[in-house]
């Protein structure tokens, strides 16, 4: 695709700002589900839609979005996105019931999936070379400073405005990225064929999942709606693997799949996500329900967590350019996420950011670590004429991950809620930062089941970097048909 003779000087700013926007919306939003909560009177999963729905929409929508904007045109994509976007966090500020707020997120979820889909695509056709390049490198940036500073900036818009102050204040700033983007020049690829239905069968196995487990700690896993998610959920995901096998544009191809160096790399970043996404979305809400922090407070707090993500990137990159085994580099990364939800079992009421502190810096430093090698070690091993497919299936499965990690985070928490304080209505009130009259008796119920599903988390966290270990360091590992040599020991 060659580069225009002048890109826009207005490409950068306006991608760069869409980005930082979408993921300080992404890390930041779990700071206002307790006011959310308690303003609108709501608690359990209609409240955790606020952050899941989002997270759904926005995994769900990226490989589409990403293949509408080569279609249809990046500009015109990327402007409707923000516009989607902004009416989504304009919608959620004004909104008076909960079910108003959840349908508006979803909304601001898929409108942030096309601006990150087609942001990337506007850059890389306003730009070539090193000039490219430096493109994208500001892009991660903008995307790891959003997601450090996001609880922070949140949680002081809240202090200062109220949550819904907050919400507008994105919705302004989106406006300018709209504004902004109409200066852009259009351009497009009709290229090859695209898979439509296996698009849109991953996008309902993803959503049935989502709602089943959600739902389920309310409903019971035996209620007819839960169930029947259950049931479309597996059937969808039978027809995508038949789909997948036979489509001529598969979004999952083959020797992706067959190649375990290349998976074993994805699910070193499936694992680190896993072992993120829980903290960062729901212990906002314990810091200011069970240890009485200010949404600002809690936001300075969550900085443990979320500034080594903007800050440990590049030092991983380092070490692996000057010699480090970038096998050997991933797997203390893994250790560091197993270690750091080992070490939540610390938290409690009293004296709460002394006992987490070391705990999620080892996750965030473990998260950061996993940013800065495993997309660039995976795309290693891919041949050049599946670069695009690679592309695309790690986004996916990062976002697949991040949505699905909410919501089984939330069942586990709400389920051992309940079977502490054997009433799921006040399980569902505590778990969303509601607290009773019986306050220690509830504390203590809530930091007994983060516990319980903080050890859910490192056990799962665990297996699975054994499964990464064997893939990674087996000898005979089954490659790509490209036979490239070990990208591990290339630099």
């Amino acid at each position: 695709m060659p580069a225009p003779a002048a890109p826009s000087r207005w490409a950068l700013p306006v991608v760069l700002t869409g980005v930082g926007l979408v993921a300080m919306s992404i890390s930041g939003t779990a700071i206002a589900l307790p006011n959310i909560g308690r303003e609108l009177d709501t608690s359990g999963p209609a409240l955790n839609w606020v952050v899941a729905g989002y997270n759904l929409a926005f995994a769900a929508m990226t490989l589409v979005a990403g293949v509408a904007a080569d279609r249809v045109g990046r500009r015109k994509i990327f402007v409707v996105a923000a516009i989607i976007f902004s009416a989504g966090f304009l919608c959620t500020a004004l909104a008076p019931t909960i079910l108003l707020v959840d349908v508006a997120r979803i909304a601001s979820g898929a409108g942030g999936a096309g601006i990150m889909a087609a942001g990337g695509a506007l850059l890389a056709s306003n730009y070539d070379g090193a000039a490219r390049n430096r493109a994208f490198a500001l892009m991660g940036t903008m995307a790891g400073v959003g997601i450090a500073v996001g609880p922070t900036l949140v949680g002081g818009l809240i202090s200062l405005t109220g949550w819904r102050g907050s919400f507008l204040v994105f919705a302004v700033v989106g406006l300018c990225v709209i504004l902004g983007a109409m200066r852009l020049g259009e351009s497009r690829d009709r290229g090859g064929p695209t898979d439509w239905f296996g698009s849109i069968l991953f996008v309902g196995v993803l959503s049935c999942l989502m709602f089943a487990l959600l739902e389920a700690p309310t409903l019971g896993w035996t209620h007819t709606g839960v169930l029947v998610a259950v049931v479309a959920g597996v059937l969808g995901l039978v027809a995508f693997v038949f789909v997948q096998r036979r489509s001529s544009s598969p979004i999952l191809a083959p020797e992706l799949v067959g190649n375990r160096r290349f998976m074993g790399w994805c699910l070193a970043t499936l694992t680190t996500s896993i072992g993120f996404l829980g903290v960062l979305v729901f212990l906002p809400t314990y810091l200011q329900a069970a240890a009485q922090l200010s949404p600002a407070t809690a936001g300075v707090v969550m900085l443990l967590l979320t500034a080594p993500v903007l800050l440990t990137p590049i030092t991983a990159v380092s070490l692996v350019n000057r010699g480090m085994s970038a096998r050997l580099v991933i797997m203390v990364a893994l250790g560091l996420v197993v270690t750091g939800n080992l070490g939540m079992l610390a938290l409690g009421p009293r004296n709460t950011t002394a006992l987490v502190a070391a705990p999620l810096l080892a996750i965030g430093i473990g998260m950061g670590a996993s940013f800065g090698i495993t997309d660039g070690q995976a795309m290693n091993l891919v041949p050049a004429h599946l670069v695009g497919t690679a592309a695309g299936f790690l986004n996916t499965l990062r976002g697949a991950a991040e949505a699905l990690v909410i919501a089984a985070f939330s069942a586990s928490l709400l389920g051992f809620l309940t079977a502490r304080l054997g009433d799921s209505g006040r399980a569902a009130a505590v778990s969303s930062g509601d607290i009773g009259q019986d306050r220690t008796a509830e504390i203590e119920a809530y930091t007994a089941s983060w516990h319980s599903t903080q050890i859910a988390v490192a056990v799962l966290c665990l297996a699975l970097s054994i499964v990464i270990a064997v893939f990674l360091f087996a000898r005979g590992t089954r490659t790509t048909a490209t036979t490239q040599p070990d990208h591990d020991e290339q630099r």
